[in-house]
């Protein structure tokens, strides 16, 4: 039986990131064993947020709240979560979520998916759209505006 203990983690962070989405991260779904599922745990400073609003096409997402107060954003509107909370969030519109810290202590969330790919997500804020294919190479994101038509720069089309 492969096990981790979840409250005894070394989260990554990314330098990268921007003021605003500097949490910290651990994904231990395949260290687990785990073939078509995926778990992360992440650490949420004081005036983090996970990442930017968004919404999956082919996932659907469960977030525990582990420790302290996080500030959920669905589609409805916002509320304060407290430990041990449970959330879902569908595929599609409808599962909309942004999860942040504005208290002045860490928060700790579990998400737990199912891992499909290629995935497709939207992020309405920016009006951005995301396509994952499990390979980094050929994942894009980029503006919904900068859509084309189907045969757009296709031989012989003329288009």
């Amino acid at each position: 039986m492969n096990k981790l203990n979840v409250g005894d983690l070394d989260f990554e962070y990314d330098a990268s990131d921007p003021e605003g989405f500097r949490a910290g991260m651990k994904r231990f779904g395949k260290q687990l064993g785990a073939r078509v599922t995926g778990t992360s745990i992440y650490e949420l400073p004081p005036g983090q947020a996970i990442c930017p609003y968004h919404y999956e096409y082919a996932e659907e997402e469960w977030l525990i709240v582990l420790e302290g107060t996080p500030t959920l954003r669905r589609v409805d509107g916002e509320e304060r979560l407290r430990p041990w909370d449970v959330c879902v969030f569908v595929a599609g519109p409808d599962g909309a979520h942004g999860v942040r810290n504005e208290t002045d202590e860490v928060v700790r969330v579990m998400m737990f998916s199912d891992v499909k790919w290629p995935a497709a997500t939207v992020y309405p804020d920016s009006d951005k759209i995301g396509v994952y294919t499990g390979n980094e190479a050929d994942n894009a994101i980029f503006p919904r505006s900068a859509a084309v038509e189907y045969f757009h720069g296709e031989p012989g089309t003329g288009r």
